[in-house]
């Protein structure tokens, strides 16, 4: 349920592109995020850092698509967005010894205690690398294929690819996981 909260602003950045373009997109996705911020500080009385970030870039790159009246900016977004995610994890594991993956979802996930440490920094960097990929991939549709293309991908191919990525790491690591005495 959570995965689809976190896509609402982009499925009415979608639905409010088909129906008009993408400047009016950009506004109602902003609008969104906004309210989405709005509701999760309401219901938890916490916003996550994540979530600042990701309102924050919104707000930046949506303010300056509508007032330079230039997609470019919007388009751009996600590969900063999915940059700064790749560069936190990247900079925070190799010089600050913090992994980031793990402090997210050791709790989840308890891995066999010999091969922690360095399955932990494989997922870590595997979610940097993804993540360098995914701006990569996003800066090749918004400028080599049609605005409805990258509108598609940015709902569609991203969220598949994320999906994709999440299953073939989770058949990964359940080599590498504890599985309690049965």
């Amino acid at each position: 349920m959570k995965f689809l909260f976190d896509l609402f602003p982009i499925i009415l950045f979608f639905i409010a592109f088909k129906f008009g373009d993408i400047y009016t997109a950009t506004i109602v996705a902003m609008v969104a995020t906004i309210g989405q911020i709005l509701w999760v500080y309401y219901r938890h009385r916490k916003i996550d850092a994540m979530q600042w970030v990701s309102l924050v870039m919104i707000l930046v790159f949506g303010s300056l698509t509508i007032f330079l009246h230039d997609k470019t900016f919007i388009q751009l977004k996600p590969t900063a967005l999915y940059w700064l995610f790749s560069g936190a994890l990247f900079v925070s594991a190799q010089f600050f010894k913090k992994n980031w993956i793990q402090v997210l979802m050791g709790k989840q996930i308890t891995l066999k205690e010999h091969s922690a440490k360095s399955v932990w920094h494989q997922v870590n960097m595997a979610w940097a690398t993804f993540f360098f990929f995914m701006g990569v991939l996003n800066l090749y549709i918004a400028f080599e294929y049609s605005e409805e293309i990258w509108v598609n991908f940015k709902l569609f191919g991203s969220t598949g690819l994320l999906v994709i990525f999440v299953i073939l790491q989770g058949v990964w690591l359940t080599r590498h996981m504890e599985h309690p005495a049965e």
